[in-house]
């Protein structure tokens, strides 16, 4: 009977042991992607071609929410107050993240509230104009405003955005003076620009290509470093006369700080397995995104060093938001 008892012991212990593996079957219901930006910008647009993919590789749906206002601080705090059990993941992108902490007075939400999941990829933005703009150059752009200071309206998806402070940015470097006009997000801007509302915009490609191809705008730079990977065709603007101009955004996918370990992983993965899908990989090149992956500690080290680049080009400008 002792032995009999002593089996029945180790074999109760080994299925409680079990129990946690049988138990996760994470997820088993839809997952719920804030993306903090309105229908129509870059982050909708991105979160919309990962979507089904995403919900191939992790076996349950993925329903893309919809949530901006005040540069992304509205979804980003939604996120942030989700429960962190692995069911709510939120776009994030480098205005949000590393500028908006310093343009922002009060921030609705600290880094502290959040764990990354994954490093997306890496945007490069273009220097583009509506056809109407005399301008084919970055040469020809800085030449119209010298010659009539304050007059060249540049757009942005919002106060403090990443292509505001590229436009604040390339002002500066190139010595000229430029108006700004804001829009509530991305896809508003380009289409004020489509519109004639506004002259150019230092933009995200995938709201802009199809109306540059079709010769509504005109690209005339790329805001990187180096010439994009998607249009190595396209000069840099530091190769086009504003030497040492530095400009590029980022996204990735952030759950409310703890979220079980397990469950990042997870998700982790399912990511990177869409980011290695070569069709993937093809189509986000063919809009202007370079895709990256890897580990989530690689997008906490990207956030970290944008959020000290920024602060010294937001203290520089004087920008602040109440």
């Amino acid at each position: 009977m002792r032995r009999l008892l002593k089996a029945l012991l180790v074999m109760l212990a080994a299925g409680l042991g079990m129990q946690p593996a049988f138990a996760e079957n994470f997820p088993d219901r839809a997952i719920r992607w804030i993306v903090p930006w309105p229908v129509g910008g870059g982050a909708d647009v991105v979160a919309r071609m990962f979507g089904d993919k995403l919900a191939e590789a992790l076996g349950q749906p993925v329903v893309i929410f919809n949530q901006g206002g005040a540069g992304g601080n509205i979804g980003a705090r939604a996120a942030a107050d989700a429960a962190p059990d692995g069911y709510t993941i939120v776009f994030a992108y480098s205005g949000t993240h590393s500028i908006n902490p310093h343009i922002y007075k009060t921030m609705p939400f600290e880094a502290s509230d959040f764990t990354s999941v994954v490093f997306l990829t890496e945007v490069p933005q273009l220097l583009v104009v509506n056809a109407s703009v005399p301008a084919n150059s970055v040469e020809d752009v800085i030449k119209l405003a010298k010659e009539s200071p304050g007059k060249l309206k540049f757009a942005s998806s919002g106060n403090g955005a990443i292509n505001h402070l590229a436009g604040v940015l390339f002002a500066d470097m190139a010595d000229v003076e430029l108006m700004h006009v804001p829009y509530k997000g991305g896809g508003p801007a380009s289409m004020g620009l489509l519109g004639g509302e506004v002259d150019m915009i230092f933009g995200e490609p995938s709201t802009m290509l199809a109306n540059i191809r079709g010769g509504k705008l005109r690209a005339i730079a790329s805001t990187s470093a180096e010439r994009s990977k998607s249009l190595p065709e396209i000069p840099t603007i530091a190769e086009s006369g504003v030497p040492g101009y530095d400009v590029t955004s980022w996204n990735g996918v952030l759950a409310p700080a703890g979220t079980p370990p397990e469950r990042i992983a997870r998700l982790n993965e399912a990511f990177n397995e869409v980011l290695s899908d070569p069709e993937m990989r093809e189509r986000l090149l063919a809009v202007g995104y370079e895709p990256v992956g890897g580990p989530p500690e690689d997008f906490e080290k990207r956030i970290q060093q944008d959020l000290e680049k920024w602060g010294a080009v937001v203290k520089q400008a004087g920008l602040q938001i109440d």
